[in-house]
């Protein structure tokens, strides 16, 4: 396969592609990122939308002055944006705007919980723990099971939703693992919750920055209910997030975060509450994040996400094959040229320990990549083929090494040649353990 830089003005879209950093050596060279699956630097567009904003900032809704009239509005129409950029329902769906994933997850769990735990929340086991913490205190949780490669099983979804006969409340579900890079079938999952009437929730946090997004495809069960995604992974760093679902939702009983902006009447004995989306959206929003989500949203749609997601898919497919050719290097993400998936290769060394090789990437070569479990401990645990027992011991007794793998993860500002130096020192450890 010929291999060559999709775009060349990518890498100058984002901010800080070419900083140089110190090394170990005590000269100095390029900073060479992979660790966009935890966050992404800014678009060069989004820190000059909110440089130009500023000297318009101010408080939103119920104020007067020009400002803060404008500002209301910008951050009102930004709903529409992200709706649009997501093929949400105009009608029928709302905007709430939260600071993460992980608060739209939360949000969304207080929301549909009614006090019974008879509900059945089914999600998976390669999903993060945002996406699986906040469902277990409130709903019985059962998990979908992975293939030995650690794929997510149809045939073991659909097996859940049957067995528990009808009580399946939600089907919350990774859009694309941040561990293995999987990009799951959102789609026909979609479809299986809603024949056997669940809703189903995606967590967008990594998919919406690599691959276009349809939440209302023709096929009406196919239709995403419920999608939740950051803005710090799609180039907005600036405490920004987003829950997408129906009005209906958020219409009946109280927000599980109140206070000022939730409220239209309060008096000491009873509360007329905002209609939603602002009787989500407690305290002063989160303006500066919002005008920072609409222009990557701008950016990435200019740019096409499918001229991102083949350009990732480059990069990805060439490392994967450069890695191949290094002898003790075990891979854990398997996919056939074309297979769907998103820039994220997890890997370890035979003889080191995931930090030691973390480490010498940055002390030697400049090079940020992630080490551990990245939040998914069960599924690390499944992929690593560590029995419970052993977690035990770990647990009680600090037996073993902390369980865990490298993972490379690409953003659309990468290229080849921080490939090819990556293959170089990844070569020179194997060659030389002591380096």
């Amino acid at each position: 396969m010929n291999y060559k830089l999709s775009q060349s003005n990518y890498r100058h879209s984002v901010v800080g592609a070419d900083t140089k950093i110190p090394l170990k050596n005590g000269q100095y060279g390029a900073a060479i990122n992979f660790d966009n699956a935890a966050s992404t630097p800014p678009f060069v567009s989004v820190m000059e939308d909110i440089n130009n904003f500023s000297s318009m900032y101010s408080s939103i809704h119920r104020g007067t002055g020009y400002k803060s009239t404008l500002s209301s509005q910008i951050f009102e129409e930004a709903r529409s944006i992200v709706k649009e950029f997501v093929n949400a329902d105009p009608d029928h769906d709302t905007v709430i705007f939260v600071k993460n994933t992980t608060e739209a997850i939360n949000k969304l769990s207080y929301r549909l919980w009614n006090g019974n735990k008879k509900s059945v929340i089914l999600t998976t086991w390669m999903e993060h723990h945002s996406n699986d913490l906040p469902w277990r205190n409130k709903f019985q949780v059962d998990y979908v099971e992975t293939d030995p490669k650690g794929k997510l099983s149809l045939e073991n979804l659909e097996y859940k939703l049957k067995s528990h006969k009808g009580n399946v409340k939600l089907v919350t579900v990774t859009g694309a693992s941040n561990v293995t890079g999987y990009v799951n079938p959102i789609h026909k999952i979609a479809e299986l919750a809603h024949r056997y009437h669940a809703k189903i929730l995606v967590d967008g946090a990594q998919l919406v920055p690599h691959n276009a997004i349809n939440m209302k495809p023709k096929n009406p069960l196919e239709h995403i209910d419920y999608l939740a995604f950051s803005g710090h992974k799609m180039y907005a760093p600036f405490g920004i997030g987003v829950l997408i679902g129906p009005l209906e939702t958020f219409k009946q009983g109280i927000s599980e975060f109140v206070g000022g902006g939730t409220a239209e009447i309060v008096t000491h004995d009873w509360v007329v509450w905002e209609k939603p989306p602002h009787n989500e959206e407690a305290g002063s929003p989160n303006v500066m994040g919002v005008v920072a989500l609409v222009a990557a949203i701008k950016t990435l749609t200019a740019l096409g996400m499918r001229n991102i997601d083949h350009h990732e898919n480059q990069l990805t497919n060439y490392a994967n094959l450069k890695l191949k050719s290094i002898p003790g290097i075990t891979l854990y993400a398997h996919t056939a040229l074309g297979e769907p998936r998103i820039g994220v290769i997890p890997f370890n060394i035979q003889g080191f320990a995931h930090e030691q090789v973390a480490q010498i990437l940055s002390n030697e070569a400049g090079i940020a990549v992630r080490t551990g479990c990245f939040c998914t401990q069960p599924y690390i645990q499944q992929l690593l083929s560590i029995s419970p027992k052993q977690m035990e011991l770990y647990k009680n007794k600090g037996v073993g090494p902390r369980p865990g793998v490298v993972r490379l993860s690409f953003g659309l500002y990468n290229d080849f040649s921080e490939i090819n130096a990556l293959i170089h020192i990844l070569e020179r450890i194997v060659k030389h353990p002591r380096i």
